[in-house]
């Protein structure tokens, strides 16, 4: 006869809880400073390029960077009429697909910020920098 190994069912939904609020990852990232930047372009190849230039220039100057993590893309629609006075029913739908990626760079020296500051990116890529 085959034994089983020994579960136990008398677990509580608090003690699972716990286990999972304190991974050993997020301790560490809370006790450094994290330069968050936000990359926002109405192109994706233009904003993939930009984020790829963003990171080997933090990589360059030994920064550790997590991401380029993707973010949902952001669609706005608009809908107008085809006439300018009758047929209601004839109309266009026009969209604006907003791209979005967020980088993270963990403790950034000043020479990882002087050279992200001095670095010339493409029109129509907007960029937000937080330090956390």
């Amino acid at each position: 006869m085959i034994e089983k190994p020994a579960i136990k069912k008398n677990t509580t939904k608090a003690a699972a809880k716990a286990v999972i609020k304190m991974p050993k990852a997020s301790a560490k990232a809370e006790s450094s400073s994290i330069l968050r930047i936000r990359v926002r372009a109405y192109d994706s190849k233009i904003l993939d390029a930009s984020v790829k230039q963003i990171i080997e220039t933090a990589l360059r100057h030994d920064a550790e960077v997590i991401g380029p993590v993707p973010l949902p893309t952001e669609i706005k629609k608009y809908t107008v009429n085809r006439a300018s006075f009758v047929y209601k029913n004839a109309r266009e739908q026009f969209e604006m697909r907003i791209h979005r990626r967020l980088i993270d760079i963990v403790n950034p020296s000043a020479k990882v910020i002087e050279a992200l500051t001095n670095m010339s990116l493409p029109s129509g890529v907007n960029i937000d920098v937080k330090m956390n």
